[in-house]
């Protein structure tokens, strides 16, 4: 990365926008992810486009437009107008997770379509928020008559029987049927930002470990342990990503930091063995 002398880093950078849960800014921190992959991107210049979108939205309101004719317009705005959908033909290509690029082509993937979806709505006083939901980022809309479930690739809204049929598989892998069965409404809780851009950053890293590109994995993790300091298995999984590379001196410190934390005594051991096995082979 080609900063100044003294200047921050793109990482210290990451880590100035994520420090606090107030007013944390889920756009901007979004699109400095990309900064790993694009050092000389102008983040403003992102800013301002969404914020383009925004005014010619607002442009498009009257004054006096109720909730509901305001998620409609939106909707019309979104995903006809502009035409932002789903990126079908390639779902795994890592330029889905950048906002510059999602705003260029109009593809993404949920979250991503999800986070300028949320900026707009959330600019035209909509209370709009962000599901978490298994294996689909959704998007949610508290209206008078109540609340409207909305597929942030697709516009469309789903219904009670749309989500509890999405969510059957998902139920079927981890065990939860008949007496451990729960509601469809305790997965449609209210992702807050930082967990938001959790799972932009998981998104992206298991694109990485797939293709085996642990440099690139090593990127996103350094971003995703500054967001969730505490999230141990992202510091294991750094420190195996390392031993990948042939790093032992780095992958070490990682590793056994997750050792002092582990709670999954099964993982902990054949880490244990992996980082015995890298200290006899660095020695």
């Amino acid at each position: 990365m080609n900063w100044a002398a003294g200047a921050p880093s793109s990482l210290d950078y990451f880590a100035a926008l994520v420090a606090q849960d107030e007013g944390f800014p889920l756009l901007e921190a979004t699109a400095a992810v990309a900064l790993d992959e694009y050092p000389d991107l102008d983040l403003q210049a992102v800013l301002d486009g969404v914020d383009r979108l925004l005014e010619r939205l607002r442009r498009r309101l009257p004054a006096d437009a109720g909730h509901l004719h305001r998620l409609r317009m939106l909707n019309q705005f979104f995903f006809h107008d502009l035409g932002f959908a789903g990126n079908v033909n390639d779902y795994y290509d890592p330029e889905n997770s950048y906002l510059h690029t999602v705003l260029r082509t109009r593809r993404g993937i949920p979250i991503s379509l999800a986070v300028i979806w949320l900026e707009l709505a959330q600019g035209i006083r909509l209370r709009a928020a962000g599901i978490n939901f298994p294996g689909h980022f959704l998007v949610k809309v508290q209206l008078p008559q109540g609340q409207v479930v909305i597929d942030p690739m697709t516009g469309q809204s789903l219904s009670h029987e749309d989500l509890a049929e999405r969510l059957e598989p998902y139920k079927r892998r981890h065990g939860l049927v008949g007496d451990f069965d729960v509601p469809v409404g305790l997965y449609l809780q209210a992702a807050a930002p930082r967990d938001i851009l959790a799972r932009v950053l998981r998104n992206l890293k298991e694109i990485h470990r797939t293709q085996e590109d642990w440099a690139r994995m090593i990127a996103v993790l350094d971003r995703l342990i500054v967001l969730l300091p505490d999230a141990w298995t992202e510091v294991r999984d750094r420190g195996l990503a390392w031993a990948e590379l042939g790093q032992p001196a780095r992958a070490l410190p990682d590793l056994d930091a997750y050792l002092a934390h582990a709670e999954d005594p099964l993982d902990a051991q054949a880490i244990a063995e992996r980082v015995r096995e890298l200290r006899r082979n660095a020695g």
